[in-house]
């Protein structure tokens, strides 16, 4: 078989359906709160809120993973500079949501920066672990800061402000802030892999040696795709600081990292809208699951081995068989 039978691009969901599965997402999420309200149980608001915050660091996630090729196994670290960007500036009386946000994507550029010019001059497995060995670093650096709890880490005294009002104040204001950010979110990353950029780096990561032999510098493009994808996965961290008012070095631990992984894979890689399904079914079967055994993540494990054998390209491309989310091509 020759080489260019071995680097022709997999199928892949067409920008119409994806954004009409995001479409079909969003409509849903929308719907949660009015079904909370009708069963009288807050409890969805909290766990909808943490599948949305989810959704946003598996898409950023899949920024470099489907359409790069980088297998980033240490991605957490930037949910955790999130969550502490939060806790910081709210120990200096700061509790304002921009200036946090600000902060967090400032802290995981430099981070993402940094990590990712030495990360991408490696290949293959060397590229996983020493984007592993990155986040652990990054774990074990806030794991020795007492002054925010240490490994125990530290409560927040309130949720984040808006200009100085209220809104994330309730649930429901938490809620629609985070899908709406959501949204916008997903907005960028498909003009982003619609752009001249995007098809750059789709074809750096079919085959860099072409892409470098007509005239493209794969680095600077992969680098860049990775500081985007940190910054994006640091605003869900400050999103999760604040459903769950509290902030420890455990959201940035390498179990999550494949938390992420396994959301991405889970809904399909290299399709933006299938990570957002994957985070919507991997933190309902672990509830689920949980409340059927404590031993929830054995049944898990299965679910996902099932997955991956029937449907190597995920939730998406399963629907995609059976003729739902289909666009034009």
């Amino acid at each position: 078989m020759s080489d260019t039978t071995l680097s022709l691009p997999k199928a892949r969901p067409s920008l119409s359906g994806r954004v009409k599965a995001a479409l079909l997402l969003f409509a849903l999420f929308a719907m949660m709160p009015p079904l909370a309200l009708a069963l009288d149980d807050p409890f969805y608001l909290l766990i909808g809120t943490r599948i949305l915050a989810y959704a946003i660091a598996a898409m950023a996630l899949d920024l470099v993973l489907g359409f790069g090729a980088m297998v980033s196994f240490g991605h957490a670290a930037y949910l955790g500079l999130g969550t502490y960007a939060v806790a910081i500036l709210a120990s200096f009386g700061v509790h304002d949501l921009v200036l946090q946000m600000l902060a967090a994507i400032a802290m995981a550029a430099v981070f993402a920066f940094v990590t990712g010019a030495i990360s991408l001059r490696t290949r293959g497995v060397y590229f996983i672990m020493i984007t592993l060995a990155f986040g652990q670093m990054a774990f074990f650096f806030f794991i020795s800061l007492s002054a925010y709890g240490g490994d125990d880490g530290v409560a927040l005294v309130q949720r984040s402000t808006v200009l100085g009002m209220d809104l994330l104040g309730s649930d429901i204001g938490l809620y629609y802030t985070t899908l709406a950010l959501l949204i916008g979110l997903f907005i960028l990353c498909h003009r982003i892999v619609g752009s001249r950029f995007g098809r750059v780096l789709t074809g750096i990561r079919e085959n860099p040696t072409r892409m470098e032999a007509i005239g493209f510098t794969p680095f600077r493009y992969q680098l860049t795709a990775f500081v985007i994808s940190g910054c994006i996965t640091a605003i869900a961290g400050v999103l999760l600081a604040n459903q769950a008012q509290f902030v420890s070095p455990a959201f940035m631990s390498w179990h999550k990292s494949g938390e992420l992984i396994v959301m991405v894979v889970l809904g399909g890689t290299g399709t933006l809208a299938g990570p957002i399904a994957g985070a919507v079914a991997a933190l309902l079967l672990e509830e689920w699951l949980g409340i059927l055994s404590e031993h929830w993540k054995l049944f898990f494990g299965l679910f996902l081995v099932l997955m991956v054998l029937f449907s190597s390209d995920g939730i998406t491309g399963m629907l995609r068989r059976l003729g739902i989310g289909r666009g034009k091509e």
